[in-house]
């Protein structure tokens, strides 16, 4: 096992950690002799102490931005802050974070007044502090790119790399993420740098029990049944995942009409409205938090019980950062993927070259069970009432005894439609005066 320093070693006892991970024990040897790394982990396995505890150590106090992390999300960007800031404090080191939807004057005035020697933010927020000048990087010795298979593709990717030109050339770069892509099987040539990758997918065991279950919701009011029944099962808590803004919304709507616990993350929001709905999820005052693929990518929620996916996703890593929200650290997880039979054969297909084991469930009195308890549970009644009519037709012993079952007994004829009486005296008094009429036009 690899040696913290001394006050790392201390507080790591403190907060009784038993033993440090596989990708912890394999980046920290290169990170402290400033080569450039490629980590890949599963997602719960502990990047960012990974990076954490071996870059801060060679930080010099009061000599300006040192470490800059970029993050994909404001949540993340948040989560890595809280992380860094925790262990930096032993050092004396200040860590701010910059990201988007926070307010732009109040973070460039911090950075300005306070000189954090680490910086967490996201590319677009970080970029636009550079340009402005707010944001001086000529003391940077490391820069961090976390969920790098996130950020390097698409747009994103041409920031980031504007960001590294900012920084000075012997500046040391660290690559973190849980999957593999083309653009990270060439960061040597991107970014022009001899490269350590290191992959511990393999050895890492940090993962815990997760099951992963099929249940039937054909259409977008069954899945958002099945989310309330799933919110009155016992000591449920769940990351609800979309793919579209336009279905999270619609639900979420849905989910308040009817008086379910739930809240979003995501969208528009302003920076302290997502911190404080992470805050009430995480203190298990909201049961439901429906989210997207970007806005929790990376989130840490200790023990979180489920994921739904509310609307399956498209490729096999994105199911498998989705998944990597529960079953962190050894502790038990769920998955529950709603769809119907369609929706579950492509979800197998895309599936097919992982070790993931789907299996069906459905809910039976306020518990979601699965196996042959999934298959009993979902019998109809009609099936139920012939088996106990077959039951029924047997003896003690099992075998068959006769015995006619009437079940047209208990019908009979229809009652004949009764006829209103004709109210003879009215008709008699009609008669009369007409009569009388008639005489009298004579």
């Amino acid at each position: 096992m690899i040696d913290l320093i001394e006050q790392f070693q201390t507080h790591f006892e403190e907060r009784n950690f038993k033993q440090l991970t596989a990708i912890q024990e394999a980046v920290q040897k290169p990170l402290e002799e400033d080569k450039t790394v490629f980590g890949i982990a599963p997602t719960g396995s502990g990047k960012t102490l990974a990076f954490t505890w071996p870059l801060l150590p060679k930080v010099m106090k009061g000599q300006g931005t040192q470490i800059l992390v970029l993050e994909p999300s404001q949540e993340l960007a948040l989560q890595t802050t809280r992380v860094m800031r925790e262990w930096a404090a032993l050092l004396g080191l200040k860590v701010h974070s910059a990201t988007g939807g926070a307010n732009l004057r109040r973070q460039t005035e911090r950075l300005k007044k306070e000189r954090p020697e680490v910086v967490v933010g996201t590319p677009g927020r970080i970029l636009h502090l550079l340009d402005t000048r707010d944001l001086k990087l000529n003391n940077l010795a490391t820069l961090v790119i976390d969920e790098a298979d996130d950020l390097l593709r698409d747009d994103t990717q041409a920031v980031v790399e504007d960001i590294e030109r900012a920084t000075p050339l012997d500046t040391q770069l660290a690559f973190f993420s849980a999957t593999q892509s083309t653009t990270l099987e060439q960061l040597d040539v991107l970014f022009g740098r001899d490269l350590v990758k290191i992959d511990v997918r393999a050895q890492d065991h940090s993962r815990g029990p997760v099951k992963h279950g099929l249940v039937v919701a054909r259409t977008m009011s069954d899945k958002a049944v099945m989310l309330e029944r799933l919110s009155q099962t016992k000591n449920f808590r769940a990351l609800v995942f979309f793919t579209s803004i336009k279905t999270l919304h619609y639900t979420a709507s849905r989910l308040r009409h009817d008086g379910i616990s739930s809240a979003t993350l995501g969208g528009r929001q302003r920076q302290t409205e997502r911190e404080t709905v992470m805050r009430q999820f995480r203190k298990h005052q909201v049961k439901l938090l429906l989210t997207t693929d970007v806005a929790a990518r990376g989130l840490d929620i200790p023990k979180l019980p489920a994921v739904v996916n509310f609307e399956l996703p498209n490729t096999a890593d994105g199911y498998v950062h989705r998944t990597g929200r529960t079953g962190r650290q050894g502790e038990p997880g769920l998955v529950v993927n709603l769809g119907d039979d369609h929706d579950f054969r492509d979800l197998k297909k895309l599936l097919a070259d992982t070790d993931y084991q789907l299996e069906p469930m459905t809910i039976d009195k306020r518990q979601l069970v699965s196996g042959e308890d999934a298959k009993n549970a979902g019998k109809s009644v009609e099936k139920a009432t012939v088996k106990a009519v077959q039951k029924r037709q047997h003896d003690a012993k099992g075998n068959p005894k006769k015995e006619v079952v009437r079940t047209l007994d208990s019908f009979s004829q229809p009652a004949k439609a009764k006829h209103k009486k004709k109210n003879r005296k009215n008709k008699g008094i009609r008669l009369k005066h007409r009569r009388k009429n008639e005489e009298q036009q004579k």
